[in-house]
């Protein structure tokens, strides 16, 4: 299902929320593209939409929004409810393909995932990522779009490799 066509600058970005088979492969190259991920972390965004096309979003809790440019997926989101919690969310995945950042796709991702968790009764969405200094772009994404720093677990990951958690209040 398409959700909305935004204009971009000089190009028109499709949304949609249905993941196909052939987005497994497509959002594995995504994450690879970008430089950030292991290998074993990729994998496990694979494994989030098989999950999801084998039991559906509600049952897997894993919903999915694709930014769709010419035809091709350009980047996604991976999101869903936090068990045990009345109106909380995870926002698990979020990427664009380095051949499309910092053109403002992330930002309307990131808007139209926003969207979808207002849409079903969420007033909160959470973020967690690195510490690293490779991820300080992406923390700063996640201020500009405004998230606040919730917490931040020193040595969470590794010697050195805090987990940042954000918030956003909707």
């Amino acid at each position: 299902m398409n959700i909305q066509t935004t204009q971009a600058p000089h190009a028109q970005i499709v949304f949609r929320n249905t993941p196909t088979h052939s987005d497994k492969s497509t959002i594995i190259d995504i994450l690879n593209s970008s430089g950030y991920f292991y290998d074993h972390e990729t994998m496990v965004a694979g494994e989030l939409i098989d999950e999801n096309l084998e039991k559906g979003a509600e049952r897997s809790g894993y919903n999915f929004m694709f930014a769709d440019y010419e035809g091709k997926t350009v980047g996604f989101t991976c999101y869903g409810p936090i068990a045990c919690t009345e109106s909380s969310h995870d926002l698990f995945w979020i990427a664009v393909h380095k051949d499309f950042m910092f053109k403002g796709i992330g930002k309307q991702l990131i808007q139209e995932t926003e969207k979808c968790v207002k849409k079903a009764g969420g007033t909160r969405i959470y973020i967690e990522t690195s510490g690293r200094e490779l991820y300080k772009s992406t923390r700063g994404f996640y201020l500009k779009t405004g998230y606040i720093l919730e917490a931040e677990l020193e040595d969470f990951y590794g010697p050195g490799d805090s987990k940042m958690i954000y918030v956003k209040k909707l």
